[in-house]
């Protein structure tokens, strides 16, 4: 008796049609095609229905953060207010009394303070796509550069061209202080990487239906195919390190200190201008006087400001994190089946560089490399001689950072 040939249970084609089967009960079959075809509904349902994640608190979405992010309490909770409100207003049933406006946030912070890490964070904890610009790249429409609708092409990109997915995304403009004005009056002439950016933005930001090219590139051509992108229900993030806005906060809050009549200025004995005291008195004024248009602070009422982290706080950001530098290292380290051992007293001699560097938690990765590049190099010969442990103590990293300065100095 001949044996029956497989059909697929799903579409009807048979082996000749289709190479592989999975067979079920009851003699059920289903081909590769149909198993192909059903991964993708699945992952597609799972991106889609979310809903369950917007229903976090503000709580909760802290408690997450403080996983990965270091510090930075202040800014934590005005970030998980605020991306909770969002997406509380963007599910809210449409009343005929409220119209709920939307929030868009200006991160200040000096470089490696945990802007974009946050950021980042929280679109993963609620599973929406995000995107980041750099607003340095940005020009006015019309000139060299990209535009800055180049930003929701990324946004689509980051939703595999899922448009009704991507416009409740999240998008992070950083180095936006980099694009402020020459000063605090209108521009005699064209700004178009400056002022003419911030112009750009404007409609953008506030929520209106633009035109994206369809091919992914960063500028819009005659007779291009472009995909229509509402970007109401996508959150803008503004981020920048501001450098000099403290300076201008300092002056300001001196020229408004001082006692009785004819009285002297009163002046920090610390010349230094310290920007974890000076950012959380920023004023929509100042941010003006820096050079951002107030058309444009005008579309992001929620500011936020960071502090530069310091040494202790450095030396945790090393160890705690969920995906510390270090434990990805060390996993790194594991597939190869080795160790890599940091004693305690190598932290301190880490933190100092980062501090003398003046960057941030960023730099933490290039001061690790700079200490486990060679051991990496020749991790796979050294573990096939049987070297499977990497220890690195304080010693041992102040002679590599000696030997890395003296060749510099060269």
């Amino acid at each position: 008796m001949l044996e029956k040939e497989p059909v697929c249970s799903f579409c009807g084609k048979t082996k000749n049609e289709t190479k592989n089967f999975v067979k079920g009960i009851e003699d059920a079959m289903i081909c590769e095609n149909c198993i192909k075809i059903s991964h993708t509904m699945i992952l597609n349902a799972l991106k889609t229905n979310s809903s369950d994640k917007f229903n976090l608190t503000p709580k909760e979405i802290f408690n997450t953060l403080e996983q990965y992010v270091i510090g930075q309490n202040r800014a934590k909770k005005v970030l998980s207010v605020e991306v909770r409100e969002h997406y509380k207003r963007i599910h809210a049933p449409v009343s005929n009394y409220v119209d709920m406006e939307k929030s868009n946030i200006l991160m200040i912070g000096p470089t490696g303070c945990g802007k974009t890490l946050m950021l980042k964070t929280i679109a993963k904890i609620l599973n929406v796509p995000f995107a980041i610009g750099d607003a340095t790249t940005f020009t006015q429409a019309g000139y060299v550069g990209n535009d800055v609708e180049s930003v929701l092409t990324s946004l689509l990109n980051a939703s595999d061209y899922n448009v009704e997915r991507a416009q409740r995304g999240i998008i992070f403009i950083d180095e936006i202080d980099k694009i402020s004005r020459k000063g605090a009056g209108p521009s005699l002439t064209r700004d178009v990487s400056g002022e003419g950016v911030q112009q750009a933005l404007l409609k953008m930001i506030e929520g209106s239906t633009c035109l994206v090219p369809a091919d992914g590139s960063t500028r819009k051509h005659p007779n291009q195919s472009t995909i229509e992108f509402d970007t109401t229900n996508v959150l803008f993030v503004f981020g920048g390190s501001f450098d000099g806005l403290a300076d201008i906060i300092r002056k300001r809050v001196s020229d408004s200190s001082s006692m009785g009549f004819n009285s002297g200025k009163i002046h920090s004995k610390n010349n230094v201008t310290n920007v974890n005291d000076y950012f959380p008195l920023v004023t929509t004024e100042d941010l003006i006087k820096f050079g951002i248009i107030p058309e444009l602070l005008g579309r992001i009422p929620v500011r936020v400001t960071l502090d530069e982290l310091n040494a202790e706080e450095l030396k945790r950001v090393l160890i705690e994190p969920k995906n510390s530098v270090i434990k990805q290292y060390q996993y790194s380290f594991e597939l190869d089946g080795a160790s890599l051992i940091f004693e305690n007293d190598s932290f301190d001699s880490i933190v100092d560089r980062a501090i003398k560097r003046k960057v941030g938690a960023r730099g933490l990765r290039s001061i690790i490399y700079e200490i486990i590049g060679d051991s990496m190099f020749y991790l796979s010969d050294n573990v096939k001689n049987g070297i499977k442990e990497f220890i690195f103590n304080k010693e041992k990293i102040e002679n590599i950072f000696s030997e890395i300065d003296n060749k510099v100095k060269k």
